[in-house]
Order: C-alpha cells, then sequence, then structure tokens
C-alpha cells in the first residue's frame, strides 16, 4: 500500500495542508530514538529527547531585586533606622535585627525577618549612617520570591524542543552541564540529470552549474543534520541503482531535479522497481512537483529542480519532515501579517510564495518571480504567501514568512 496516498483524481491539485500533514504522519511513523548526551555547549541546535525538569528552586531563595536596603516594612515609622549588616550576592546574610534595615545588592539573599527592599535612590544616608526613607513601603517589593521562575519537578522544557542559546542558559540556571538529544538525520543530497556540472568545471553545451545540492548541503547543516552529499546522479540506470544502493544507513534520500514518467527518468524507475514512488502535484508555485517514496525501504523526497522551487519546497515541507523525524512538534514557520506594496491582479488556481523584503513595513516583491531565479531569494529576507484565487492591491494584508524562519 502506498503510504502517502493518493493525492486524487487526475490532473488535481494537491494542497500544500495535505502534502505537508501526510508529510508530518510519515515522520512521525519513523521517529527517530536514538539519542546521544552531549555537553551543554555542544547541543545548539539539536533536538531534546527527554523533558527536562526543574531539580531545584529558581530562585532558591527571596533575593534583592536592585540595589538598596532590605527591612521589615512595619519596623519604618519615620525615624532613620540603624544598618545592621551589609549582603552581598554570594553571601548567607545572618537573620535580621529587629528595627534595623540592611544594605544589600542586587541578587542577594534577603535576611531572614526582612519583608521589602527599598531602593537605595529613596534612601537618605543620615551623619550617623542611619538611613531614612523616602516614600511609603509595601511588604513584598523588590524581592524576588524563591521559585519565582522554576520550582522544583516543575517541567521546564519538553522533549522536542530545539535548543538555541536561551535554551541552553535556562539549561545552566538549573545547573544541567549534559543533555541528551537525538542523534542527527543523516540526510544524502542528490541531483539528477547530466545537464548538471560542478562548480568550477568547464561548461559543455546545454550543461549548467548545479546550485542546488550547494543550497541543500548548506541549510542541511544549519539544522544540525549530518549530511552525505551524494553527487550528481547521470542518466544512466545502472549507476542509479548502484547509488541508491549504498546510501542504506541514511534517514532520508534528497533529491533534486524532481521524479517524472519520462524514459530518460532512471531515479523514477529505480524507485519504482526496488520501491515505491508517489508523484505529486501540488497546488504550489513555484514548486508544483514533488514526489515521495521509498528505497529499499529508505524515504526518498524527490523536490523540483528550479532553485526558487527547491527552495520553496524544502523550506516549506522538507525541512518540517526532517524536524518532526526528531520529534519536534512546531514545525511550521511562523507567518506574520503585513501590508502588501504592490499589486497583484491575477488570481492562480495555486498557493503563490513571493520572494520579498519588507521595506517601511510594507512587504516588496522582487521583479522577476521566474523558479528559476535563485538571486530573487538572495536580495529577498522572506516570502509573501498569496492564497489561491485571489488578487491583492496594494495596502491588503499579507502573510509574510521571514526567511530567518526556515534557514536553521
Amino acid at each position: 500500500m502506498n503510504p502517502a496516498g493518493k493525492p486524487g483524481k487526475s490532473g488535481s491539485l494537491m494542497p500544500v495542508e495535505v502534502a505537508l500533514a501526510r508529510l508530518l504522519e510519515m515522520a512521525d511513523a519513523s521517529r527517530i530514538v536514538e539519542r546521544e548526551r552531549l555537553p551543554l555547549a555542544r547541543v545548539e541546535g539539536r533536538v531534546l529527547a527527554d523533558d527536562l525538569v526543574s531539580t531545584l528552586d529558581l530562585p532558591p531563595w527571596p533575593n534583592s531585586a536592585m540595589d538598596g536596603y532590605a527591612l521589615r516594612a512595619a519596623d519604618w515609622t519615620g525615624e532613620p533606622l540603624v544598618v545592621s549588616q551589609k549582603v552581598f550576592a554570594g553571601q548567607a546574610p545572618d537573620a535580621l535585627m529587629p528595627g534595623t534595615c540592611a544594605r544589600i545588592f542586587t541578587g542577594a539573599p534577603v535576611p531572614a525577618g526582612a519583608d521589602c527592599v527599598e531602593m537605595q535612590e529613596n534612601a537618605d544616608v543620615q551623619a550617623d549612617e542611619r538611613v531614612r526613607f523616602t516614600e511609603t513601603l509595601t511588604p513584598g517589593q523588590n524581592i524576588r520570591a524563591q521559585g519565582q521562575e522554576t520550582t522544583v519537578g516543575e517541567l521546564i522544557l519538553p522533549a522536542g524542543t530545539r535548543l538555541g542559546p536561551i535554551e541552553q542558559g535556562l539549561a545552566a540556571s538549573l545547573g544541567c552541564a549534559e543533555l541528551d538529544v537525538i542523534r542527527k538525520v543523516r540526510v544524502a543530497v542528490l541531483s539528477t540529470g547530466d545537464e548538471l556540472v560542478e562548480p568550477g568545471q568547464a561548461l559543455g553545451p546545454g550543461q549548467i552549474y548545479n546550485s542546488n545540492r550547494v543550497l541543500l548541503c548548506s541549510w542541511l547543516q544549519r539544522m544540525g543534520c549530518e549530511v552525505i552529499d551524494a553527487g550528481i546522479l547521470p542518466d544512466d540506470l545502472v549507476t542509479t541503482r548502484a547509488r541508491l544502493g549504498e546510501l542504506k544507513d541514511v534517514d532520508l534520500i534528497l533529491s533534486t531535479g524532481g521524479v517524472s514518467v519520462g524514459e530518460a527518468d532512471f531515479l523514477g524507475i529505480a524507485l519504482r522497481e526496488e520501491g515505491e514512488l508517489s508523484l505529486w502535484k501540488l497546488a504550489i508555485k513555484p514548486g508544483k512537483p514533488l514526489t515521495f517514496g521509498h528505497f529499499r525501504g529508505v524515504p526518498v523526497i524527490g523536490l523540483p529542480g528550479n532553485p526558487a522551487s527547491t527552495l520553496v519546497t524544502f523550506a516549506l515541507l522538507a525541512r518540517p519532515y526532517l524536524l518532526r523525524l526528531q520529534g519536534v512538534k512546531q514545525v511550521e514557520p511562523l507567518k506574520v501579517q503585513v501590508p502588501a506594496g504592490f499589486d497583484w491582479p491575477i488570481a492562480g488556481n495555486r498557493r503563490e510564495y513571493l520572494r520579498a523584503r519588507l521595506e517601511n513595513g510594507r512587504a516588496i516583491i522582487y521583479k522577476n518571480q521566474s523558479s528559476g531565479v535563485l538571486r530573487s531569494a538572495a536580495w529577498a529576507d522572506g516570502l509573501v504567501e498569496v492564497p489561491e484565487h485571489r488578487t491583492l492591491t496594494a495596502g491588503d494584508s499579507v502573510y509574510f514568512i521571514a526567511l530567518s524562519e526556515v534557514l536553521s
């Protein structure tokens, strides 16, 4: 049985949401469970394997939110108070003597018996070094309560969280020196076609330089994947079978160039003969043709070959699949609404993703939206989503996906 299902009637277009849901369902079914324990400094970009649960209260004791004076609010009757001790961060204070105050600094533990901290700006130090306060005092003011941030047993980060600098800092605040993370996804990247030539080589008649593999390998490395550069597959069935057969210990074979039903489509032939293959026609532009299949049990995603199509389909479909393989729950990029700074007078039957940038709060699109123009993405800082069957007038609200949302 084809795990991808059928796209529908012949010639129909599959909605992007349906394709993504099917990909995520298949990723859930083959979730990576192997893990490794790494030092905290090496987990950036990796996915947390287990829930991170607090083993201590943060802060561990009430502490001062600022430099000032700790006292019991009821002891302040208008007369200056004697300073009975100084408390610095990292010290354990004595209990506060009744009728006195303590000089205290930011982050220092509040002495037992004190119930407020007054900032030093609202304190007048007298000639005899007693202190008079100029504002009304309220119990609890300027004190960070014990457990204000976390308490023992509280879930801090759920399994499946992608770890970045903030999450690393939070784990460090709980005393974690190491974390268990999901092992890296192993992705083999290949391109198909005799027309492709590696950069640095001379171009022959009808040949072009292969940009997609460089784009994807770099992108996957940013995502924390282990990348196997499988090179260019020539238009030869025997070689194609042999090269695919070498890719046994990977989680995904990612190809560009598309898979068709043509007689020169040797990747498609190999997949049909030794695995399974689904050809999806998506209601997306750029990037209508997409392939999902298996070769000897290894999942294969075939992206369209035009550079902008590769970029869009990887960002919106293949990237979420790879994240879900590692157990990440939220895999779709954030969309924000911004006003369009352009007109779009002709409605299409596919959802379009236009290379765009924000200027003065409005989305401006690149002049050439051809799927073969990668320069448009280098100029852009995001994608504007134009729904199916919709026209736009400057000022209309559109969804904008920042490239920073998907490039890591």
